[in-house]
């Protein structure tokens, strides 16, 4: 009875040991969220956050079946969507729910290196559009190959100059160049990128003369009339570039 009583008190104690740390697991993923920085330790962090909430639920839930095998289900169905089979993405559909996600952060204040509502840097905006256009694309129309290409835009980190750089073959270069101020829109598209020299900051042409950008000067994401309105970022050189996955020659 002594031996029995003992297993009980410590598996009462493990229990209370495995609940505080499953909260400290989800509190630490809420607070993961309220830092707009996107770094490889924040992904990391995150990454580990879920597997840490998940992992304590399912201990926790062990001993009752049914509970047992939601949890060992939740990463396999997580997993599902993005092993489908990848097809052809409509590039205007994604075009036009990435510029409305751009839109959508006009107001949200600069931070260097954000990449969220709480902070987005000039780099941060275009890549947070795209990566959620991809998504919302992906489970729309079930297409494994716009769920990967979401997560791998997530996973690896692209500051102005690498796009400019072609990294991952993210972008391809488009031939308007010059100054924003006195370039030629017509051989842009809504979501093109300018790219500043030395890939300084980065800027989103969204149509009707209008550009888009987290201005570090103007300290929020803000819409400007490139011919029209004074910019310190529409006087300076800028080469052009859209995004591989959305093509010019499927307009």
């Amino acid at each position: 009875m002594l031996v029995l009583h003992r297993l009980k008190t410590q598996t009462k104690m493990w229990r209370k040991v495995l609940i505080t740390l499953t909260i400290a697991a989800f509190i630490g993923l809420w607070i993961i969220q309220l830092d707009p920085v996107l770094s490889m330790m924040h992904r990391v962090a995150f990454l580990g956050a879920i597997q840490g909430v998940w992992l304590g639920l399912l201990l926790l839930a062990w001993g009752r079946k049914t509970l047992r095998f939601v949890c060992l289900a939740i990463p396999v169905l997580s997993a599902i969507p993005f092993l489908l089979p990848g097809r052809p993405i409509q590039a205007n559909e994604l075009r036009a729910e990435y510029v409305k996600g751009m839109k959508q952060l006009v107001g949200t204040k600069y931070v260097w290196g954000g990449e969220s509502s709480l902070g987005i840097d000039c780099s941060g905006l275009p890549r947070k559009a795209l990566r959620d256009a991809l998504l919302s694309y992906g489970f729309r129309h079930l297409n494994g190959g716009a769920l990967r290409m979401f997560a791998q835009h997530w996973w690896y980190d692209a500051s102005a100059n690498a796009l400019a750089q072609g990294y991952r073959n993210y972008t391809m270069p488009l031939e308007p160049h010059g100054t924003i101020q006195q370039m030629d829109y017509s051989g842009l598209l809504p979501g093109d990128l300018a790219v500043t020299a030395r890939g300084v900051h980065i800027l989103a042409y969204i149509g009707d003369d209008q550009w888009i950008q987290a201005d570090p000067g103007i300290g929020v994401v803000a819409i400007l009339s490139g011919h029209n309105d004074k910019n310190r970022w529409f006087e300076v050189p800028v080469t052009t570039y859209c995004w591989s996955v959305m093509p010019h020659a499927l307009k």
